[in-house]
């Protein structure tokens, strides 16, 4: 399948955090990532701006995290006189989360959770209402700092709909330019 406008896959999410150092505790931890690399930017009230679209005296830290098989993690923390705390919640605009499908979710929460994450109402599962993922056992929970991440597991999904997985994973050849 050819991608519009030369695309060639998801490179990473990113997400502002409270605290730099607390995130990749967390995802180091909880979820085995590999920090790559830090960086830092700003202030700078011509480029920040520009090319953020946040305040003139705005700076970061990023953290870069790989999450072996199929994702990496950018983590900001910004600071700025003129910052704003909340998270959006799921119904509001900017509403986010991370999904993870999982072996098991109930296994997967416990482990989540001696890593200080809190359980949003437990877990649930998809019924016969929504043919195409009855059975699917779901859960949020909330990440110390407070990013909403969602758990799947479809193992119990009969005919589940094509969604991006495993199957369509490849590995583009090496050439020996890469090596």
């Amino acid at each position: 399948m050819s991608l519009p406008a030369g695309l060639q896959h998801v490179d990473h999410v990113a997400f502002t955090v409270p605290e730099l150092g607390e995130a990749v505790t967390f995802f180091t931890d909880a979820f085995g990532a590999e920090e790559l690399y830090r960086s830092t930017r700003g202030p700078d009230a011509d480029f920040m701006p520009a090319h953020f679209e946040v305040p003139a005296d705005a700076r970061l830290e990023l953290a870069m995290l790989r999450m072996p098989p199929n994702l990496n993690v950018e983590l900001f923390q910004w600071w700025s006189t003129d910052q704003r705390r909340d998270y959006p919640r799921h119904c509001d605009a900017g509403g986010h989360h991370l999904c993870f499908t999982v072996a098991d979710v109930d296994t997967a929460v416990e482990h989540l959770r001696s890593h200080g994450a809190r359980v949003l109402g437990g877990t649930k599962e998809v019924g016969p209402d929504s043919p195409r993922v009855a059975g699917n056992r779901w859960t949020y929970l909330r990440a110390p700092w407070g990013l909403l991440i969602e758990l799947v597991d479809r193992s119990r999904v009969h005919n589940p709909p094509p969604l991006v997985g495993p199957a369509d994973w490849t590995v583009p050849s090496r050439t020996e330019k890469d090596l």
